[in-house]
This record gives structure tokens, sequence and C-alpha cells, in this order.
């Protein structure tokens, strides 16, 4: 069984998984399973006032999860996959836990084959937030994982070295940039375009 697959599988039991992206090392784990999403919680000592965002395989493939507009959904083309963090409408299927009781649920589609590899193989989304200790430094090497976070990880799918540079998270419905990161001129002039 490919490293791959035994990652999948611990999505799929409930368990968490590390995985690279185009920005930094990921924390994953079956984000529509509440049990799931608070061991990411509690693994990175975060707040859980702080909303986590899922990541999946493709545009399309995160549409049964969140309801979008026209706007996003043009958005969500030119942008995705890639290094931006796009806040939607959620579904019902999306639990409180991973919003932190919002309205919206950030997606990512990373622009990173390891990463959507995984996406894919998980068939399920995945939560999409950095693997470190909150407040601790993201990991863009495996060398520089927390402990912490190494112990709980069922799997760790090692791609190298991460570019390191934090995902955009933006509201399209309201033109609101929450987190500048790679790509934020782009993004600046297209929300002003469109």
């Amino acid at each position: 069984m490919s490293e791959l697959d035994r990652a999948a599988d611990a999505i799929e039991s409930g368990s968490l998984v590390v995985y690279p992206t185009e920005t930094v090392y990921g924390l994953g784990a079956a984000a529509l399973d509440p049990d799931a999403v608070d061991r990411v919680f509690e693994v990175k000592g975060r707040d859980r006032s702080k909303p986590i965002s899922f990541a999946v395989p493709s545009v399309p493939s995160a549409l049964p999860y969140v309801r979008t507009s026209d706007r996003e959904r043009r958005f969500m083309a030119t942008f995705l996959p890639g290094p931006v963090t796009v806040l939607c409408r959620r579904r019902d299927t999306v639990p409180d836990e991973l919003t932190a009781g919002r309205d919206r649920v950030g997606v990512r589609v990373p622009d990173h084959d390891l990463a959507l590899a995984l996406c894919e193989r998980a068939g399920t989304p995945i939560t999409a937030t950095s693997a470190n200790v909150s407040g601790r430094e993201s990991a863009r090497d495996l060398a520089d994982l927390d402990p912490e976070v190494r112990e709980a990880a069922a799997v760790v799918l090692d791609g190298g070295e991460t570019p390191g540079s934090e995902s955009t998270v933006v509201d399209v419905s309201t033109g609101v940039i929450h987190r500048r990161g790679a790509l934020a001129n782009e993004i600046e002039g297209w929300l002003e375009r469109h």
C-alpha cells in the first residue's frame, strides 16, 4: 500500500495526516467529521472560535458543500487551484465545528500534486490548516514539524520543502481580503474589475 493510500485510509478512519501544499505543510482530517475536526483543534491548541478551511481536489468537487454565486465561481475558476482560500456559504453537511458556527467556510484547492492526490483519494473534503501548534511557525519542511503534530499524525507525507507563503483568504461576496498572502495584489485587482 502506498503512503498516499495509507494517508487516505487514515483520513477515512478519523485520523490525522500531515501533507505538503504549495504554501506550507497542512494538517488533514475528514473535514465533515466533527470528531476528526475536534482532534485538529486539540493538536494545534487552536482557539475554537477560529474556523478551519477545507481542501478539495477541484472547484466542482467543492460545490456539493457550498453555495456559490456566479461571481464566486468565476473567481474560483480564475484562482483555483492556487494559494487562495475562498470563503463561501456552507451547506448543512459542513459541521459547526469546522466553521466555528459561522455561515461561511474557506475552500482551498491546493496547487500541489501530492495534496490534490490526497484530496482525490480521500473522497471527502479534508481540513486545510497549517500543520503546527497555533502561535508557532508554520512548517515548510518536515524537519520543522512540531513534535506534538508529528506524534498526533497517523501518516506524514513528505513533499520536500514547500514555498512557504500563506494563502490569501478572501470573501468574494463582500470583496474583502481577510488575510493577505500569495497573489494578494492580483486578487485585489480582480475584485476591483469584476
